[in-house]
């Protein structure tokens, strides 16, 4: 039986309608999932019993998805089954994202439990390379995925982001810890007018089992008013949500979407 342990944001809801059977769906406290009913709510302070009774209600195999900022952690609500867990709270919480959620998937492995990837429950969120869209990156745009691909690499050797936009060869903005719905809000004022590409791709080295990059319609119409001319995204590496309706709204929008090789 396979438990999602669902955060913020559609791709919980686009995973369980790619299953063939409905999982256990546990949606963390604070960090409601879009359009689901959770079965059960997760509190970090009563994680030893979580995954007890979910081991105890036959759950083998869990997937996480979704957004999760990380939560503040009352001394007071912990439970003794969530006791020894406290050295790796403190440890995680003090460690880089993709570090801290490593430490996550190692309690669920130590508990015997199985960490599916969400694009290995739902494959089809993964789109092959090519440009799909009416419109196709120039040769600047071309240069500039490069430039980015390089961006993003060195953000990811210190863990703080997964996206960037570059005009030019230049960065006119990178991801930090709010995402890139945040990072492209802060584009809108731009001073330079229009112009450039959004680049979404995994960090080198990442546990991909968590936290692979996700866009979706609310990324184009980010992208729309940001002024800037296309997405790419590294295939293989970024999970689309809503697939025909991304590609429609780029068409509208007269954006494009290439889904590029990495390395080029």
């Amino acid at each position: 039986m396979l438990a999602l342990i669902a955060g913020q944001g559609g791709l919980p809801g686009a995973i369980v309608a790619a299953l063939p059977e409905r999982p256990v769906i546990c949606a963390v406290e604070g960090f409601a999932p879009e359009g689901l009913e959770a079965d059960r709510w997760i509190r970090l302070e009563h994680l030893g019993s979580t995954l007890a009774d979910l081991k105890a209600a036959g759950v083998t195999r869990v997937c996480f998805a979704g957004a999760i900022r990380r939560p503040k952690i009352d001394p007071t609500a912990i439970d003794a089954a969530t006791l020894p867990l406290v050295p790796v709270f403190l440890k995680a919480m003090a460690a880089g994202d993709d570090a801290a959620l490593r430490a996550v998937i190692g309690i669920f492995e130590d508990a015997g439990l199985e960490v599916v990837a969400a694009h290995e429950a739902a494959p089809r969120l993964l789109m092959g390379p090519g440009c799909p869209t009416r419109a196709q990156p120039d040769a600047r745009a071309r240069e500039d995925a490069a430039r980015a691909e390089a961006i993003v690499a060195a953000m990811g050797q210190a863990d703080v982001g997964q996206s960037c936009a570059v005009l030019a060869g230049q960065a006119l903005a990178v991801e930090g810890v709010f995402g890139t719905d945040w990072m492209l809000q802060g584009l809108r004022a731009r001073p330079d007018g229009r112009g450039g590409i959004l680049f979404k791709a995994p960090k080198p080295g990442q546990d991909r089992r968590a936290d692979l990059p996700v866009i979706g319609p609310a990324t184009v119409a980010g992208a729309q008013a940001a002024g800037l001319d296309g997405l790419v995204i590294e295939a293989g590496g970024v999970m689309v949500l809503d697939r025909d309706r991304v590609i429609a709204d780029c068409d509208a929008a007269g954006l494009f979407l290439w889904v590029r090789e990495r390395g080029g």
